[in-house]
């Protein structure tokens, strides 16, 4: 019995590191969020950050702010020629509602009004390539203070044919992303090296960390969901970080193809303050105990030059 038992752990063992590991790849705040605002600068974000996904075959969709197209109530077409560009290039596009406002400090009504406002540009430019909105993303990963808030809000998604888009690998992104400007605003090259060179470490832990944390949780890793922004950043290390995936024996899948996984089926009772990831979410449901508690934090000196107080 005990060499039956050997066989089938190292059996199972041998399974488990032969599973492909699967992951979709979400970018919040397009067209382009960053200190580089001149249209020149937002155009070379973009073409990169499409460059890296092209490059390496991957799928990936959009969330966009819409209030970033309009100057007043004009519309921008050199800013709507970004979206265009993703478009093009065969990505899909999500709603980020119009004006990035967190749902824990507004009406409901409010809220789902600026859900609508901020669909009609995306609509347009996907309607013209045969395509459909159908994903929707909480700025913030803010998703209401009650339980009647969200019950109203996800009525409304799904009678404008919306889905929720969750993410699991919860990150700091946006930090590195604003000491990154800020080295390239000081014209510290050096700097940014040093931003740059400490960022795919840090997604790379920070991916660890959710890949054990789902583990803790559903015996298992889920087909994970990434977050991160059209940033500055991104649009420098996106090819090194598809490049750690890839190592690390992930495959790029859409947001379609992750959302299969049984545990995107589970509820969302989460009511806090916070943004939080889904896994965390889901954990909490099963009490606070299924939380592993060496979440790795942003490099002090990124933190420090970022200007943000805290992760």
């Amino acid at each position: 019995m005990k060499i039956l038992a050997t066989v089938f752990l190292l059996s199972s063992f041998v399974f488990a590191q032969t599973q492909q590991r699967t992951i979709a790849i979400t970018i919040d705040d397009l067209p382009v969020v960053s200190t580089r605002g001149d249209l020149k600068n937002r155009q070379k974000i973009t073409k990169n950050i499409i460059k890296h996904l092209k490059d390496a075959k991957v799928p990936a969709i959009g969330f966009v702010n819409e209030n970033k197209l309009y100057a007043g109530d004009k519309r921008l077409e050199k800013q709507i020629d970004l979206l265009r560009m993703w478009v093009n290039a065969g990505f899909e596009l999500g709603n980020h509602t119009f004006s990035h406002r967190s749902l824990n400090q507004i009406e409901l009504g409010d809220y789902q009004a600026d859900i609508l406002k901020g669909e009609t540009i995306t609509k347009e430019l996907l309607a013209k390539k045969g395509k459909s909105i159908r994903y929707f993303r909480h700025p913030f990963l803010q998703t209401g203070r009650s339980l009647e808030v969200k019950a109203g809000l996800d009525a409304f998604l799904a009678k404008h044919g919306y889905t929720i888009a969750p993410i699991s690998v919860d990150n700091a992104d946006y930090i590195f992303s604003r000491a990154f400007d800020i080295a390239f605003d000081k014209g510290d090259k050096a700097l940014m090296k040093k931003v740059g060179d400490a960022y795919v470490p840090y997604m790379e832990s920070k991916l660890d960390y959710w890949e054990r944390q789902s583990t803790k949780l559903f015996g298992r890793e889920i087909s994970q969901t990434l977050l991160i922004h059209a940033n500055f950043i991104n649009s420098d290390y996106l090819d090194d970080l598809i490049a750690m995936f890839v190592r690390r024996g992930y495959k790029v899948v859409d947001l379609e193809t992750a959302l299969k996984d049984e545990a995107y089926k589970l509820p969302d009772t989460f009511i806090g303050a916070a943004g939080i990831s889904w896994v965390h979410r889901w954990a909490r449901d099963k009490g606070k105990d299924t939380i592993l508690k060496d979440e790795p934090m942003v490099p002090e000196f990124v933190l420090k030059l970022s200007g943000f107080e805290s992760e």
